[in-house]
């Protein structure tokens, strides 16, 4: 596909409106429009240049796709590279509407299942169904046996009849349950049967605007998926891949790519199986791949944006699994009620027959069969509305696919496919952490490449950055670099001519002075009369104006440069089509589209070239000016006194809530110091040992108040503290004094963190929490089967925690009292109900689909033998409030070792503890904003001094007379004294109100500076 790029002006940051474009934007694929800029705006106008950049898409698509139906109606071929390559012409409303409406409500469906469509209500009224619906229900004359009795003839498939008519009767009492529910989704697939033959299909259900539509899919005889064992079989296959995602090695986003492929392969046999990166572009690449030994690699490739036009990539967000089992087979058409004012939407439906153009592609390219999973992850955020699975939060953005092949005609059934898009979201959790774990790295890059710079600027001349290491090109991604400064030009790696810097500098002038910067990833888009002059080598620039005529250039070559061609070379006498839709095609019209095109200026990047460019316009500024620095002196020392007694007043009244929570607290709350004698000891600990606070002491918590099992984990966990690693979750057993003793131990899960006194010197382990004896004593009996099961499950007593058991099947096989209390949901409301899905789902929702995912990782991987302790789990109750808890899972067996299911367990934290806790977070929040305060007062600190020591640099180099020289040496002695106490201090010293001051050395200088002023 086409691509234009354009050249996008930076504002100056006081601007309240983004820069318009130089140019307009023509076409996006290969190539992208990057953009400088930073501060709180930039997130803000990179998203509204990314849906700027799909809208626009959009168009191309629709342009695509219209100049293909015209094709086909005249009889032409349909040349897909030219359609590419040629200059865009703009597509009418009506068009893109008819693009839409023919990829989301195309009226055709595919031949391996049949498709109705019913009216939510209670008469299920056919509202829609496809033309083959008779002949896979076994309801067609023909297949109808002869009967003298007339009621005993089949139901007719007909618009108006009752849907419920068509299958069994136990069959339609489970559409009737599933269309009462809350999210229908969640209950896929349905078991039923056909009336007549009893012939048995997967049925997918789903809302739309005007009913529900129900996806019939047969299910053969022979599938290992015939019932709800069978599913769960595929799903236990699918967690024991996501098992191995989990244990690889971090920070290996390829490693995690290639292991996600073959676990792919190996779970559906498709013969070739990819991940498909979607670059911000929206352009594709192929990172990873796992095929069949004779077929021709694809990896490496990268594809025009139109090859999946964006009303796919819509799709594939709102159904997450796509299937196409014969591109060849002919499509079914779909009969529907005329009264209906338009087409049956089919974005939802497992069966939508593919369009006539993507069917081609796959033809062409040896693909008779295909299965596309979404890789859906965080952009950032939470979207508290539409949590459930099947619709995706705003939050969520379609990072790329895993896309199979298959040479020859596949269907796998729909709970091996629900299995795949189970191990799809644990995939994109993983993606995700890695992804965010990059980003992470990258800033703290950038910080300690922006700090050197900073500290070479302050030491030496602004031509540091370029003449030493690191330099400007250390900073972000690029071929070359260079400096303009008093016209003076500073090259570094691969850039243009002195001449030719100053030819751009003259056409920024002319073109872009109002602006503060600009950013292109291709010159002679941007507009630039040289750039044909330049060649390959730069076709990328980032600009920032630091003043009116000095300037910093980053510069990268030509985007074909950066890729690489995974797979074999065409042999010179290979003639390929350009004319066929192509991955080969594709390709080469993407190097054609981006042979003048840099890598686009990533967000991150332009944020950090911005940073740097408002250091060094102060400094520059600064440099100059020497009026406004002693001002600038006073109110930083000015504004360090006030966030110092606002941190002490704010520190104060933290502590004194943090030591009434404390003492008050509902949870078990003990300290010792680093012998590790207790010095703390709250009322409810002592409550639940018996020993008073007076008697606890003093004493050793290893020798005297645990037992001798638990003194290795504690002495452990003591050692970690002191050092200043905190410990979470780790059990300990209590002994027991006086009139408790008799009650036997205590168990309690507490988390130990450092103590620090105000010199941040570790002093001590403060230990926080949660009394678990009665789980313990109620888990023990129940994973061994042992004692009264019934009495301990439903026994009102508050120190039986909230319990649920799961059978083989993930089905709820127990619901004890303390989880009716906890839920509002009964019992008999939720037993042999799926707990993924109708239980967790339905009754209880969960906050959004990777919530669900985690929630039957820890389920399966229980069933399976692995436990799991204390994850966490929230959900919102009967009543919509928001439960957060706890989760432990463990393997539940019979006498002889054989497994039945698993028990799970919930913990719920006290009003108190969840207090405390979020005073904590307030806390770190607050010290994280004094902290940013503290920085930036430091920096405008700085600033004037640096511009005093430039000033007297230069009169150095003067002749001075005696009284003068010792006027100058005053002048520096006073700015270094400022310098060292701005470079020591810290939030803790002024919190503590002990700043670094050397008092004698400074009152000899200021004595000094007034008998020279005099």
């Amino acid at each position: 596909m086409a691509s234009g790029s354009r050249a996008t002006p930076t504002r100056s940051p006081s601007s309240a409106r983004p820069a318009a474009p130089h140019q307009n934007h023509t076409q996006s694929s290969g190539g992208s429009t990057s953009r400088a800029g930073g501060g709180g705006a930039a997130g803000s106008a990179a998203a509204t240049e990314s849906v700027s950049k799909a809208v626009a898409q959009y168009t191309l698509d629709a342009g695509l796709h219209a100049v293909f139906e015209q094709s086909g109606a005249s009889g032409r071929s349909f040349d897909y590279s030219q359609s590419l390559l040629a200059p865009p012409t703009p597509s009418s409303e009506q068009q893109i509407a008819a693009y839409l409406s023919r990829i989301q409500r195309g009226g055709h469906i595919q031949p391996f299942g049949c498709t109705l469509a019913v009216a939510d209500d209670s008469s299920f009224r056919l509202l829609a169904f496809s033309e083959n619906a008779a002949d896979l229900l076994d309801l067609s004359p023909h297949h109808s046996v002869p009967s003298l009795d007339s009621s005993a003839a089949p139901p007719p498939v007909s618009l108006g009849a009752d849907a419920r008519l068509l299958f069994s009767p136990s069959s339609g009492v489970l559409l009737e349950r599933a269309f009462a529910a809350r999210e229908i989704s969640l209950l896929n697939p349905l078991w039923i049967h056909s009336r007549v033959s009893s012939k048995p299909f997967y049925a997918i259900l789903h809302r739309i605007d005007v009913g529900v539509v129900i996806d019939l899919e047969p299910a053969r005889t022979e599938d290992p998926a015939l019932s709800i064992a069978g599913a769960v079989q595929s799903q236990k296959l699918a967690v024991r891949a996501i098992s191995r995602l989990q244990a690889l090695p971090g920070g290996d986003v390829k490693l995690l790519c290639d292991t996600v492929v073959e676990h792919v392969r190996e779970l559906t046999g498709y013969d070739r199986v990819m991940v498909y990166k979607f670059h911000d572009d929206e352009h594709g690449e192929v990172l990873a791949e796992s095929r069949r030994g004779d077929l021709e690699p694809y990896l490496g490739l990268h594809y025009p944006a139109t090859d999946i036009p964006q009303a796919s990539r819509f799709l594939f967000r709102q159904n997450r699994v796509r299937m196409i089992a014969d591109c060849h087979a002919a499509a079914v058409r779909v009969i529907q009620d005329p009264a209906m004012p338009q087409p049956l939407c089919l974005v939802g439906s497992t069966l939508r027959s593919p369009h006539g153009c993507h069917a081609q592609y796959m033809a062409n390219m040896g693909s008779i069969a295909s299965l596309v999973m979404a890789v859906i992850i965080s952009s950032g955020g939470e979207d508290e509305h539409n949590m459930t699975r099947g619709v995706i939060p705003s939050a969520m953005k379609l990072w790329g696919l895993v896309v199979c092949h298959h040479t020859s005609p596949r269907c796998i059934p729909f709970p091996l496919r629900y299995a795949c898009e189970f191990l799809m979201q644990a995939f994109g959790l993983q993606l995700n952490m890695e992804l965010q774990l990059a980003h992470q790295l990258s800033e703290k890059h950038i910080l300690r490449t922006q700090t050197l710079l900073c500290d070479m600027l302050l030491r030496d001349s602004p031509t540091g950055i370029v003449t030493q290491s690191p330099s400007i090109m250390d900073l972000v991604k690029c071929d070359g670099a260079a400096l303009f400064y008093h016209g003076k030009y500073y090259p570094l790696g691969v850039t243009p001519t002195e001449a030719q810097i100053k030819d751009i500098i003259e056409w920024l002038t002319v073109c872009h002075g109002d602006s503060t910067g600009l950013s292109t990833d291709s010159l002679a888009d941007a507009g630039y009369p040289g750039a044909t002059a330049l060649g390959d080598a730069v076709c990328g620039m980032a600009v920032a104006y630091i003043t009116p005529s000095d300037y910093l250039f980053w510069f990268r070559s030509h985007t074909a440069k950066e890729i690489k061609w995974g797979g074999a070379k065409h042999h010179p006498e290979d003639k390929d089509d350009g004319q066929r839709m192509h991955p080969r095609s594709s390709f080469k019209a993407f190097l054609e589209v981006v042979k003048s095109r840099s890598l686009p200026w990533e967000n991150a990047e332009m944020d950090a070239i911005h940073s740097l460019q408002l250091i060094l316009r102060d400094s520059f500024r600064d440099a100059g000016e020497g009026t406004s620095n002693s001002k600038a002196i006073v109110n930083g020392q000015v504004q360090l006194g006030e966030l110092e007694l606002r941190g002490i007043d704010e520190l104060s009244s933290v502590a004194r809530e943090m030591v009434r929570l404390i003492e008050t607290a509902t949870v078990p709350i003990f300290a010792v110091d680093t012998y590790g004698c207790i010095n703390g000891w709250n009322a409810k600990v002592a409550e639940l040992t018996g020993l008073t606070v007076e008697e606890a002491m003093g004493k050793s918590l290893v020798k005297d108040l645990i037992f001798k099992e638990s003194e290795e984990i504690v002495e452990k966990l003591l050692s970690q503290a002191l050092k200043g690693e905190e410990g979470t979750n780790v059990e300990i057993k209590l002994k027991t004094f006086g009139s408790e003793q008799s009650k036997g131990p205590i168990f309690v899960i507490v988390n130990a963190c450092s103590s620090r006194d105000y010199t941040k010197s570790i002093v001590g382990v403060c230990f926080v929490g949660q009394d678990i004896t009665g789980q313990k004593v109620v888990m023990d009996k129940f994973v061994n089967i042992q004692g009264d099961y019934k009495a301990i499950v439903h026994n009102p007593n508050p120190l039986i925690p909230p319990i649920f058991a799961s059978d083989e099947n993930i089905c709820c096989s127990e619901w004890n009292t303390a989880m009716e209390k906890l839920t509002g949901w009964s019992r008999g409301e939720v037993v042999g109900k799926l707990l993924v899905g109708e239980v967790f789902g339905n009754c209880c929702r969960l906050k959004g689909p990777d919530a669900l995912t985690k929630f039957m990782i820890v389920l399966h991987n229980a069933i399976g033998g692995q436990d799991s302790e204390k994850s966490p789990f929230s959900f919102f109750d009967k009543n919509g409030k928001y439960v957060q808890a706890l989760l432990t899972a463990n393997t539940r067996s019979k006498m002889d070792g054989e497994t039945i299911g698993a028990f799970c367990f919930l913990q719920i934290a006290s009003p108190e503890l969840q207090q405390a806790f979020e005073i904590q977070r307030q806390q770190e929040k607050k010290c994280y904003a004094r902290m940013k305060e503290l920085a930036y007062i430091c920096q405008e600190i700085k600033n004037p001094l640096s511009g005093i020591r430039f000033t007297n640099s230069l009169l150095e180099m003067t002749d001075l007379k005696d009284d003068q020289r010792q006027f100058l040496e005053t002048s520096a002695a006073c700015e270094k004294q400022m310098s060292k106490i701005v470079k020591d201090a810290s939030l803790q010293s002024i919190e503590d109100g002990v700043m670094p001051f050397p008092s004698t050395t400074c009152a000899w200088t200021l004595n000094s500076f007034n008998v020279s002023w005099h």
